[in-house]
């Protein structure tokens, strides 16, 4: 996931839910992902929106702690139409 161009659908449903303000990040092992308060469905590409730099924590916060996820540039870049979307 190396590009906004190889983005799945899933993924991109994923940025949508992180852009509504709807997820929450915790970084133990590897990150984690929930969603209106349910685990992701898809933990591989919660991890890979993170790796990626499409997703990062709100703000600090210890190990294992719950926090806002939020939306990188890179990910609001990823989600804006381009214009072969708009034909």
């Amino acid at each position: 996931m190396s590009t906004t161009s190889s983005l799945t659908h899933r993924a991109a449903a994923v940025l949508r839910a992180v852009a509504a303000g709807r997820a929450e990040l915790t970084l133990r092992c590897g990150p984690t992902l929930r969603i209106d308060g349910l685990h992701c469905c898809d933990q591989l590409t919660a991890r890979d929106l993170v790796s990626a730099g499409f997703v990062r924590p709100s703000g600090l916060h210890q190990a294992g702690q719950w926090v806002r996820a939020e939306l990188t540039a890179l990910g609001r870049y990823a989600l804006t139409p381009t214009l072969a979307d708009a034909s």
